[in-house]
């Protein structure tokens, strides 16, 4: 005999259930963000109360605190500045720290925070970038870095060149993760290798002379875990192969592979799940066998 259960009931069950988990929901939150009204200058902690709401991430907590722009203790302030634009973790450009580790803002959600730290959330613009203002920071480093390794498949014109080569399904399930990078920077920000670079602009020197200079700085410094992955990637692409020597110029050159610590990090806080680690060791052997055949080659 199959018993049917009670409509009723199931209602009331989920009804129950539903109120106990809005019982341990709290009234407000307390959010401390560290702030700086412009680069160089110095920061401060500022504490914001805001109501709480279901299914809120830290873009909806950063959106409330524009809102009201009043701090805890009543006073009137600008918003908070950060950066977002699709907020479905695909730009890559919400990046920053919270409750001390670095996560994406768009999916780091209040619920999850709160289970780890209770008494308030901290927010805070990552460290190893120049900040801008507030929790926006410069990431263009991340961009140079892709920059110095080719990362891309050069092409010839924007005509039809016809089919492609073909590419195996084993090196295209081998390729794809590598490929879901959106160069957010939480891998260089967690690196222990990787050191913060902030260059100011010198009394008199022109734009060119200073961005020469910047990028000076930037190429002697580590490149990060993500331009690895990338030159990794291109360096297995049929097309992308052809300037594979380029790439390994510049993995082997000042700031190349040759840092990196094995710290791990990255993998353990990439949003992607991307095998950095791999990419790495991998990166590791071909700049080996890359030295020795060039060796040999004189």
């Amino acid at each position: 005999m199959i018993r049917v259960a009670d409509g009723q009931g199931d209602k009331n069950g989920v009804a129950s259930a539903a109120e106990a988990s809005a019982s341990k929901s709290p009234a407000s939150l307390r959010v401390r963000v560290l702030r700086q009204d412009a680069p160089g200058r110095e920061s401060y902690w500022e504490c914001h109360v805001i109501p709480y709401e279901a299914n809120m991430n830290v873009i909806s907590i950063l959106q409330r605190i524009a809102a009201r722009t009043t701090t805890e203790d009543g006073r009137k302030v600008a918003p908070v500045a950060w950066d977002c634009n699709c907020l479905e973790e695909v730009c890559g450009s919400c990046t920053m720290l919270v409750n001390g580790r670095t996560r994406m803002a768009c999916t780091a959600l209040v619920d999850r925070l709160l289970e780890e730290q209770p008494e308030e959330i901290v927010l805070e613009p990552m460290s190893k970038f120049p900040v801008v203002r507030d929790l926006m920071v410069d990431r263009r480093r991340v961009f140079r870095s892709l920059e110095r390794v080719k990362a891309w498949v050069p092409i010839d014109g924007s005509y039809d060149q016809g089919p492609g080569p073909r590419i195996s399904p084993e090196d295209q399930e081998d390729a794809y993760p590598l490929a879901t990078c959106i160069s957010c920077g939480c891998c260089m920000e967690a690196c222990p290798q990787f050191t913060k670079v902030e260059v100011s602009r010198l009394a008199g020197e022109s734009q060119e002379a200073f961005e020469a200079r910047r990028k000076e700085a930037f190429d002697k410094n580590f490149l990060g875990a993500h331009a690895i992955s990338q030159a990794m990637l291109f360096n297995s692409h049929p097309t992308g192969k052809m300037i594979a020597d380029e790439r390994m110029e510049a993995l082997t050159d000042r700031g190349g592979i040759q840092m990196c610590g094995n710290a791990q990090n990255c993998v353990a806080v990439c949003p992607k799940s991307i095998p950095l680690t791999r990419s790495i060791a991998r990166a590791g052997r071909a700049a080996t066998l890359w030295a020795i055949r060039r060796f040999f080659d004189r």
